[in-house]
């Protein structure tokens, strides 16, 4: 009770004045709060200038930002006289050019205009009455009263200091205003007030600089890895970018749906930037895999095609076939007989050249037919006569050493797998690698190549991500997960995964179908992407709803005509795909 009696003695104590103070005070400590609270950039820069304006009741303000390269640049412009708004959340552009710091021909400060005095020399400036200022250049703001029948007079004029002193802005309020709307200098009770005002301000901006600065250096990062990683494949540059793109566009279209099985669905702007990483960082683990395994463009190419060295030795073989028609005819032998029978070994090894040629494309699938006709044709032999020891690295040399090849002359078959031709993880055998059932790689080399999610979770298991971006693993390394179960690495299934991941996996699939620039296949016609993708949904790999969303947005035509060759683009027939009634293009 005598505390209570304490405080209402205290109030009513209170002259106008000092109730005026306490407010503002309180209205101080209730903006430093709120100001470092708020994480949008335009609303903080708004609400800046605002409470400035309420805090001194002044008439219109501009709050400039320093920039890099030393000029101060209007962010937020307000007038109520002349009901403007210009900057900020408005939309609305500031068309006046930036404020240089220093003369551009020159060099040397420029102290003619205030807010550049000020932020130059970290001090406040009042001025009465601009008209009857000395010491500043006030020709620009007298033009603009002319134009406008405007009449500037009082300013106050504060530098922004972030923590280390620097100026990193200004705040300038332009004609203070008495309860009845006439216009006073800024009175130097209220200046203190708007002073630490830009304190908590300076602050709160330079506390969004840094995180920004952070983020574009994360960013820079990410992209820099995605970059080095199609850089390395010359096949597959763009990849990386291509692929935050679509998922981008997929991940906002369900994010717009209103009903149906992504109704709930929303992302917030952490939870995109989330996906955004996880999508620029998926193939991270490909810095790992060589080269050659990721162009691997035909069967027997490693570093270079081995295609090359096969030809030799047709070639050996017809020239041994020659060498022997010209010594039978000069040991007397039937010309007739021996012609026929060259021209039949010619035609024979050309035939044969041509079917291992068409192998090593591995366009075709290989049946147990045409594994055994390769078989054949690999028994063949020819006289090796120079040692095939010589020359060689230390590593190759030491492979030989458990199998050492005999001494020239030695016969040796047209194709083989020899034990020299496992190298590590690899099995670079001849027969091995023409025979291969589909496409050009090796079991073991699709492995290495699929390993590339595994080290692609552990480099990121190993990078701090901050709560915000915990999933970003999740999202980059589920990629190549299945809704059945039969992807890999973990062989999650589709409830095991979020639709963030499930996004990730049809960007991921759809971009690789239509990509133009991979050496192992022609680049593929819209309408043939989208039916193998259905083929997908049908088997249970990728999700139906998505697919559905997919095609039913017009996501699947906005990314082909973004990236896409015109030659791609064709029309498709999304009745045969769609299940909803109510779908359409």
């Amino acid at each position: 009770m005598a505390v209570e009696s304490t405080l209402a003695l205290s109030a009513q104590a209170e002259t106008p004045d000092e109730a005026r103070r306490n407010r503002r005070l309180e209205k101080l400590i209730e903006l430093g709060i709120a100001l470092s609270a708020e994480h949008n950039h335009d609303r903080l820069m708004e609400r800046i200038l605002l409470e400035a304006k309420d805090l001194t009741n002044a008439d219109g303000g501009t709050l400039y930002l320093r920039t890099d390269d030393d000029t101060l640049r209007f962010t937020i412009l307000r007038n109520d006289t002349l009901n403007t708004a210009m900057g900020g959340t408005t939309g609305v552009p500031i068309p006046f050019p930036p404020l240089p710091l220093f003369n551009p021909q020159t060099g040397q400060p420029n102290h003619n205009n205030v807010a550049t005095h000020v932020a130059l020399t970290g001090a406040s400036i009042n001025i009465d009455d601009a008209y009857e200022a000395e010491g500043f250049d006030f020709s620009g703001t007298k033009k603009f009263d002319a134009g406008t029948g405007y009449r500037s007079r009082s300013f106050l004029t504060i530098p922004l200091k972030n923590y280390s002193g620097l100026v990193i802005g200004v705040l300038q309020l332009i004609n203070a205003r008495t309860d009845d709307g006439t216009v006073v200098s800024f009175s130097a009770e209220v200046q203190p007030l708007v002073e630490a005002l830009a304190s908590q301000a300076a602050v709160a901006i330079d506390n969004q600089q840094l995180i920004a600065a952070q983020k574009r250096l994360l960013d820079s990062v990410i992209k820099v890895i995605a970059e080095a990683i199609d850089s390395k494949s010359p096949y597959t540059g763009g990849h990386c970018a291509r692929v935050p793109k679509l998922a981008i566009m997929l991940a906002d279209a369900a994010c717009a749906e209103q009903d149906g099985p992504f109704a709930d669905y929303e992302l917030d702007e952490d939870e995109k930037y989330e996906l955004y990483l996880g999508a620029w960082l998926h193939d991270c683990g490909k810095v790992t895999t060589p080269e050659y395994v990721v162009d691997k463009a035909t069967k027997l190419e490693t570093i270079y095609d081995r295609i090359h060295e096969v030809r030799t030795r047709f070639e050996v073989l017809r020239r041994d076939a020659e060498i022997a028609l010209w010594k039978g005819i000069a040991e007397g032998g039937d010309e007739a007989a021996l012609r026929a029978e060259f021209d039949a070994t010619c035609a024979a090894l050309d035939a044969d050249w041509r079917f291992i040629a068409e192998c090593n494309i591995g366009g075709e699938f290989m049946s147990d037919d045409r594994k055994a006709r390769v078989k054949d044709i690999a028994a063949r032999t020819f006289v090796r006569h120079f040692d095939r020891t010589l020359g060689l690295s230390w590593e190759e040399a030491q492979r030989l050493t458990d199998d050492p090849p005999p001494p020239p002359p030695a016969v040796e078959p047209l194709l083989s797998d020899r034990p020299d031709h496992r190298v590590g993880v690899y099995n670079r055998g001849e027969i091995y690698n023409l025979c291969i059932g589909r496409g050009t790689l090796t079991d073991e080399e699709r492995k290495v190549i699929n390993d590339h999610i595994v080290v692609t979770q552990e480099m990121l298991k190993k990078l701090p991500f901050p709560k915000n971006l915990r999933r970003v693993p999740e999202i980059a390394g589920n990629h190549h997960e299945k809704m059945d179960g039969t992807g890999y690495p973990r062989g999650l299934k589709g409830e095991q995964m979020g639709v963030s991941e499930r996004i990730m996996g049809i960007a991921d699939i759809f971009e690789a179908l239509t990509a133009a620039d991979r050496p192992y296949k022609t680049p593929k016609r819209l309408s043939e992407c989208v039916k193998i993708l259905n083929f997908m949904r049908k088997d249970n790999h990728i999700d139906g709803d998505l697919f559905e969303l997919f095609l039913r947005s017009g996501v699947y035509r906005r990314y082909a005509e973004e990236c896409l060759r015109e030659d791609q683009i064709d029309d498709v027939d999304l009745t045969q795909y769609l299940t909803r009634k109510d779908a359409a293009e």
